[in-house]
């Protein structure tokens, strides 16, 4: 394991109980109640009350609850759900999901499902770190995984996905120096979160290296890591916020631009799309897949695969080889990776494409360095 991912697993923890992961919402009398769907049994069918005369005791109950976003967003939270309908299938599991619309939903949805006698919970984001955490130590014989976080020590019934997307983010960066013809390109965030400010770290990095081999001066907009500061929207959900960002960074001369904030990115395509010459790298998922209509101004996407690893994570909990601790995708476990170019890939010269495959092979073997380490032990000094 990376020596970063001691660091990253104190700092998460850290920013949780500082609240400082951002802004939470002002309780409000419906962000207080129990949500009035019940347990959904499937993404296109109503919440029902009774349980079928099939979801006995015998058969092994999933469930999961999303962060803000909704399930269908395209990315972190649709990806996740993917999972679990994977392990529905090959398993033979009962899946179900509750949406958080606000930061007050997790406790009461991870609560219900426990009600509701369910053999295991996957939360999804870096947000859920802390009723996670409270709800496994409260209920050791319910297994949890967790996307986006990492305990140390570790919970000895929570299993914490965690993806090096520095790795994948670096290979894009390298990439959008190599087509940008303004020489800028853009990032932001929707939270200054380690899960997000990875991305923009790798990205950011890949950019530089490329002008090091090149002798270039390609110049990144939205995020600095030398300051830790950058572009950050304050949400997950505002596609308005992320048409404006992508709007602002367009203004400023960025012609490839990649945003990363779940469904806010889809408001960043929109501005893209309506800006001849401008392109957008995806994240969490191959948006020409997720998001197929903005599939003609998607460069590339930076992949989490974790729709393998929610489906991994089941698999070990029902075959009984489940324990806690720390899953980490990688470029060498295909736990990460860039997506095809699709619509561009006639447009990257095949020299780019050779040297793609040579830093991805760097970054394997350790000889290139996306900086993410580096980066996390500043934050700690």
């Amino acid at each position: 394991m990376r020596k970063g991912l001691a660091l990253l697993a104190f700092l998460t923890i850290f920013a949780v109980l500082l609240t400082a992961c951002g802004p939470k919402p002002t309780p409000t009398p419906e962000a207080t109640e129990a949500p009035t769907e019940e347990v959904t049994e499937a993404p296109t069918e109503a919440p029902t009350e009774e349980a079928t005369e099939e979801a006995t005791e015998e058969v092994f109950k999933v469930g999961m609850v999303t962060d803000v976003g909704g399930i269908d967003d395209k990315s972190f939270n649709a990806t996740s759900w993917q999972g679990m309908e994977m392990a529905a299938e090959e398993l033979g599991v009962e899946v179900a999901y509750l949406e958080s619309q606000q930061q007050t939903d997790y406790a009461v949805n991870i609560s219900q499902f426990i009600d509701q006698g369910y053999d295991m919970i996957i939360t999804v984001g870096f947000l859920l770190g802390e009723d996670t955490a409270t709800f496994a130590q409260e209920n050791p014989d319910v297994k949890f995984a967790i996307v986006d976080f990492a305990y140390d020590p570790p919970i000895p019934n929570v299993l914490g996905l965690t993806f090096a997307t520095d790795e994948a983010a670096f290979l894009a960066g390298y990439l959008a120096a190599g087509m940008t013809q303004t020489g800028k390109v853009g990032t932001f965030g929707g939270i200054a979160i380690p899960p997000v400010t990875i991305f923009m770290v790798g990205f950011e990095n890949g950019v530089k290296y490329y002008n090091e081999q090149h002798g270039t001066n390609v110049e990144v907009l939205g995020w600095s890591t030398e300051t830790g500061e950058g572009l950050f929207v304050g949400n997950f959900e505002s596609t308005d916020d992320g048409r404006r960002a992508g709007e602002d960074l367009i203004a400023e001369g960025a012609d490839i631009i990649m945003p990363v904030a779940g469904p806010v990115g889809l408001g960043t395509a929109a501005a893209v799309q309506e800006h001849p010459g401008t392109m957008l790298i995806g994240v969490d998922t191959d948006w020409c897949i997720s998001a197929e209509e903005y599939c003609p101004v998607v460069l590339t996407s930076v992949m989490k695969n974790m729709h393998i690893a929610v489906r991994d994570a089941i698999k070990m909990a029902v075959e009984g080889t489940f324990e806690g601790g720390t899953y980490v995708g990688t470029l060498s476990n295909g736990g990460v990776g860039i997506a095809p170019f699709h619509e561009f890939d006639d447009d990257v010269p095949d020299d780019l494409k050779a040297e793609l495959e040579q830093i991805k092979q760097g970054i394997i073997d350790g000889t290139i360095d996306t900086g993410w380490d580096a980066y996390l032990a500043s934050l700690n000094q």
